[in-house]
């Protein structure tokens, strides 16, 4: 037996002959080894098309032999050998072909071509029977040409020297390619599927599945590209892809965050699949970009969103140097606060209870402390969030304005690792803890602040007695049981205690764990049940040189359960859908005396409790490859439940203790009242090139609880309330419109976005409300309407030395609250601006690289002063003196600028070392610009005189030490 390695390098001359002469010059340069001038390089097997036209005039002339045999999982090369003794063929082939190839056939007298389409039919071989010379050649993929295309010497002719070439446009022409450049891949040529003469195509289905090599799980969202050409394709959630390749030879860029750039070469001869083996990528840590797979802002069909990896609040600096990626998200265009150092955030216009905020699919009710300055969140074992402005996703609801997915990390299943920091106010620790190797892990994350040492240095005798402490920790456990099952469970806790005045001590803790099992029903069916619970509470002591001390508490507390289904139908359907369930309890809150000589009273407000639910379905169309639609219902159901005492007042009037009509008592789990409907989330994409897009969404939602606050900005210590039968469902509808544009190979991103926003039954309160410990809190409540717009621009450039983005939005949030009774109207029943309405916010983000250890970051925000209610005028009435003031939020406070300086250094970049180092040194408010937060009116010997305060007047230094082991 002979084993021949063709690698054979042809080259020829192309003169004027004909396409014959071309041919038989072509066969002579091989078999006689001779070397022509230097023009086409052709690859080994298939130069085997020759062997069709040695003796092409007696090919078919000669009968084949037949074989015989009984082979029970026999190597294929002893097959061969048995079929060489029983024929006078011979067999040449290149044997790591078919090495560990096993044949189970049985064949009785069977003619041999026929036996060996039989044998090699599992396999990727191909093979050419030349009978003059009793020789089968064997080729991998390939196939035998008998004639080359028209166009493979460069002449488009159909006849010459009266010799007609037929022309046959249906059979693609064969694969060439060089091997000189393989080298210079990473990964070998790969070869696809198995040419067949009786179907040849023009292009062919490449499938498979995306790995990363270390962990073994699927990835999401690789961007597989094929170079030269618009043509893309992205992983889904399995990590599965499928793309349409030209036959023949394809180069393919496959990108992906957090996994190494790769550039894979395909020579596809049918349909076949092709698992692509990745390799983690190493991510710069010094950068400030928001990453994200290369085509994804301008493909996803949806508007308004936003991703945040954790990492990007590494080199922006921040008050006293701390993490803070909802800080970022302020940087964003649509979202801001109503001030410094003020709690929540305002999306679009809406208020800060209209924003759902999920750890880990569990609800987080303040996810701040310290009102607002710092984030409850460790920084380094949060992975990132997802916030979604415009069309939220059909399995969302209850909220009105947007959702903020926050993700935790899954833990190292490798190696014990750690990441640390240690600040001025802060410290930071996080743990990652391998279980069981490759498969399950635990995260410990803790962190703490020793913020008292600011307030006793500040030169003021009132905060000499002050403290402010808090902390939080956060557990997450995550174990991959097998290819189909993954379970990750969050246990979470946070706690703030502050005391600004001596006789008061506040505090206020977060509480929540959520349980989730991942199941992999099939290749196209994925499943995830949801089990979560939150807590959210707050309590006042006070202890004052009076006989009034006492206790306060409030807390809201609920339990859900969730289970979401998606399923990829086809490639033109995805659909989502599922089902929730939850219960809430409320303390409306208590107060009791604190000592037997207090004189307070005890007082207890009714427990509150209610049901929710939802089902939803939603279906990613892909219509083309320009034309995408999401499509989505969402019905949603809340019930108010006993036990409950309601009060009902008269039909048109307001409600006031003069217009009670009965009390009604409810017994135990009996309706109040309910209220809910359909939800529509629509929205589509056109894809006008690859990096351009036009994006449209439609949706409205309900909400069914509220916060009862008479602050200007929203506090620790705000109650949250559900709707009964006096306090109505809020109702949200938005419009947006978007054109989004990368440029430079995506280095910049742009995007221009509008929306309209309009809102039922939104919650203000009469002036002078009591709402803490109200028996009947629906008497100091108004309900109206609310109308948000503008428009919102990003430019974002994401690599290079020089990286960041400069957002800018134009919005106004307006709200109206109209009655025939004076009581229930404000400003005269017209609109008037919200306590956040901005109109114009700008935010500058930069961060520029000098090395790879040393880089300077900036942070510069303007914003419109916020609205505010002025006095105008005094006027005495019975000798006393009264202060007359302006409509509602008619003036505004100073805008407000702030310009932040950051020096980060890394330490060296040595393998080998104990711990790897990063430095921020920055300062805050470099500018010493004194922002008012607030401005206030006091009556001083008869004079209104205005104050303001401020948060942070004068710049702040810091220096943050941050360690990874």
């Amino acid at each position: 037996m002979l084993y021949y390695s063709f690698s054979y390098l042809v080259e020829i001359q192309p003169t004027t002959m004909t396409s014959q002469q071309k041919d038989n010059c072509l066969l002579l340069s091989i078999i006689a080894n001779i070397s022509f001038s230097n023009t086409i390089k052709l690859h080994n097997n298939l130069l085997l098309f020759l062997l069709f036209i040695i003796g092409i005039s007696n090919t078919y002339s000669q009968e084949l032999p037949t074989i015989n045999g009984q082979y029970a999982a026999i190597p294929l090369e002893e097959v061969l050998i048995d079929i060489e003794k029983q024929t006078d063929f011979e067999f040449f082939f290149i044997e790591s072909w078919i090495s560990g190839v096993i044949i189970t056939k049985t064949f009785d007298n069977e003619n041999i071509n026929s036996a060996l389409q039989s044998i090699f039919e599992n396999t990727s071989l191909n093979f050419y029977i030349e009978k003059t010379s009793n020789r089968i050649v064997l080729l991998e993929n390939t196939i035998v040409y008998d004639e080359l295309p028209n166009s493979f010497f460069g002449l488009e002719e159909t006849e010459q020297e009266n010799v007609v070439i037929e022309q046959k446009t249906n059979i693609p022409p064969p694969t060439f390619y060089n091997t000189t450049n393989q080298n210079k891949q990473e990964y070998n040529i790969a070869k696809v599927g198995k040419s067949d003469p009786n179907n040849l195509q023009e292009t062919y289905l490449l499938s498979g599945k995306a790995i990363n090599s270390k962990t073994g799980d699927p990835i999401q969202d690789l961007a597989i590209r094929v170079k030269g050409t618009n043509q893309i394709t992205v992983t889904d959630v399995t990590g599965n892809y499928k793309l349409e390749l030209p036959a023949g030879y394809n180069e393919l860029s496959l990108r992906a965050m957090g996994i190494a750039a790769t550039d894979r070469e395909v020579i596809m001869f049918n349909n076949g699949s092709l698992d692509l083996l990745m390799e983690e990528g190493l991510q710069q840590l010094d950068e400030v970009v928001v990453e994200a797979d290369a085509f994804k802002n301008v493909e996803e069909s949806i508007t308004g969103s936003e991703q945040i990896d954790s990492e990007e609040s590494k080199n922006i600096p921040l008050v006293l140097g701390e993490r803070d990626i909802l800080s970022v998200a302020k940087a964003l265009p649509g979202i801001s606060s109503a001030g410094e150092g003020a709690m929540g955030l305002n999306v679009r216009g809406g208020k800060t209870d209209q924003n759902l905020v999920l750890l880990d699919d569990a609800v987080i009710y303040n996810p701040q402390h310290f009102f607002g300055i710092f984030q409850a969140l460790n920084p380094f074992t949060t992975k990132g969030v997802d916030i979604y402005k415009g069309a939220i996703p059909v399995e969302f609801g209850g909220r009105i304005s947007s959702v903020f997915d926050i993700r935790t990390k899954n833990g190292n299943v490798e190696k014990f690792s750690g990441e640390g920091s240690i600040g001025p106010v802060t410290a930071n620790l996080a743990l990652e803890i391998p279980l069981e190797k490759e498969k399950s892990s635990l995260v410990v994350g803790g962190r703490g602040a020793y913020a008292d040492w600011i307030l006793r240095s500040l030169d003021d005798e009132a905060l000499s007695n002050s403290n402010a402490s808090f902390f939080d920790g956060i557990l997450k456990y995550h174990n991959k049981i097998n290819e189909k099952n993954e379970v990750k469970a969050t246990a979470y806790y946070s706690r703030d205690a502050f005391s600004i005045t001596s006789d008061s001590l506040y505090n206020y803790d977060n509480r929540l764990f959520s349980v989730r099992w991942d199941h992999r029903m099939n290749e196209k069916t994925n499943s995830a049940l949801i089990v979560d619970n939150s807590n959210y509470g707050f309590g006042i002591d006070f202890d004052g040189e009076t006989n009034t001390d006492f206790n306060l508490d409030y807390s809201i507390n609920e339990t859900e359960l969730k289970y979401k289904i998606r399923t990829s139908l086809n490639d033109m359907h995805t659909l989502d859908y599922g089902a929730s369930a939850k219960y809430y309890s409320v303390n409306p809150g208590s107060i009791k005396p604190d000592g037997e000589d207090s004189d307070i009273s005890t007082l207890l407000i009714d427990e509150e409790q209610a049901v929710e639910g939802a089902i939803f379905i939603g279906d990613e169309i892909t219509l083309n490859d320009k034309l995408s639609v999401n499509l989505g219902v969402r019905y949603a159901f809340f019930a108010s439940l006993g036990e409950a005492t309601q009060r009902t007042y008269e039909e048109g009037m307001p409600k006031n203790e003069s217009t009670v009509q009965d009390t009604i008592t409810y017994s135990s789990n009996e309706n109040i009242k309910t209220y809910g409907g359909p939800e529509a989330r629509v929205s589509a994409r056109y894809l006008f090139t690859p990096d351009f897009s036009v994006k449209a969404s439609l949706n409205n939602s309900y909400q069914f609880l509220h916060t009862l606050s008479n602050n200007t900005t929203v506090s620790p210590i705000d109650t949250w309330k559900l709707s009964d039968l006096n306090i109505e469902a809020q109702k949200g509808y938005q419009a947006s419109l978007g054109f989004y544009k990368n440029f430079k190979e995506n280095e910049y991103e742009l995007s221009i976005e509008g929306y309209y926003k309009k809102m039922e039954n939104v919650l203000d309160f009469k002036t002078g409300a009591n709402l803490f410990l109200n028996e009947n809190v629906e008497t100091q409540i108004l309900q109206g309407d609310g109308k948000a717009y503008g428009v919102e621009f990003l430019l974002k450039k994401k690599s290079g030395n020089l990286n960041g983005w400069l957002s800018y939005t134009y919005s106004r949030s307006l709200y109206r609250f109209d009655s025939e009774f004076s009581e229930e109207r404000i400003n005269n029943g017209e609109f008037f601006p919200s306590n956040f309405d901005k109109p114009h916010d700008v935010s500058v983000i930069t961060n520029y690289r000098f090395t790879k250890r040393y880089s300077i970051s900036a942070n510069f925000v303007y914003q419109t002063g916020r609205p505010i209610t002025y006095p105008v005028g005094t006027f005495r009435f019975n000798n006393a003196d009264f202060v007359a003031f302006s409509d509602r939020n008619e003036f505004r406070i100073p805008d407000f600028y702030r310009l932040d300086l950051g020096l980060n250094i890394e330490g060296n970049h040595k393998k080998n070392k104990l711990a790897h180092s990063f430095v921020t040194i920055s300062v805050y408010n470099v500018l010493g610009r004194n922002n008012p937060y607030s401005v206030f009116f006091v009556t001083d010997d008869g004079e209104v005189k205005a104050l303001q305060s401020s948060i942070f007047s004068i710049p702040i230094p810091s220096i943050t030490y941050n360690f990874k082991f």
